[in-house]
């Protein structure tokens, strides 16, 4: 990562803290992945190097602008002004030509996605859909992929029945970072 970027990614993150910080409806707000959480999930995505890579979850654009600088992806978020912000900060960062940008449901995608498509899936949206997705989480990443799923330890209970699904699914193996708001790391086995 060059020091322009990761200048620009401070900028960002500063700016994100700011606008929540104003904002008392937590829809509203942009709720960035941590600096250290979003470097952690960077290098896991260098290590894997996924053909297909899908981001649940764009807000203004910050994670996707970690992930964009080692891989390609599409990145999924049902907010059109959201979507809209983060066009901007891809253009701005230089990585919007490595972003496939959708506004949709996740569900959507997901239900739209073939067996296995998706080598990566980085999974920070509506913590409250998690449970409902599961299935298809399950069937579109790829064998031997990963799925990432932040805000584990910050908002655990939030996330307790989609970690006991987790927790019981064959051919899954899981564990949490405890990075940031805590990263939950999930491997198809099968």
């Amino acid at each position: 990562m060059t020091p322009e970027l990761l200048g620009f990614l401070e900028r960002l993150y500063a700016d994100g803290r700011d606008v929540d910080a104003r904002r008392p409806d937590r829809l509203d707000r942009r709720r960035n992945l941590e600096p250290e959480s979003a470097a952690l999930l960077r290098s896991l995505v260098a290590g894997a190097n996924p053909a297909t890579v899908l981001e649940l979850g764009t807000s203004n654009g910050y994670s996707t602008i970690w992930l964009a600088d080692v891989v390609a992806l599409t990145t999924v978020d049902n907010d059109p002004r959201r979507s809209a912000d983060a066009a901007e900060n891809l253009h701005a960062a230089g990585v919007s030509d490595r972003v496939r940008r959708i506004v949709a449901d996740g569900a959507e995608i997901l239900a739209g996605s073939g067996d296995g498509e998706w080598e990566f899936i980085f999974l920070d949206a509506e913590r409250s859909l998690y449970v409902d997705w599961w299935t298809e989480l399950q069937r579109t990443l790829a064998v031997n992929g990963l799925l990432v799923v932040d805000n584990v330890l910050s908002h655990a209970d939030q996330v307790a029945e989609f970690r006991a699904l987790v927790d019981t699914a064959e051919g899954f193996r899981s564990l949490v970072l405890p990075v940031g708001a805590g990263l939950l790391v999930i491997a198809r086995q099968d």
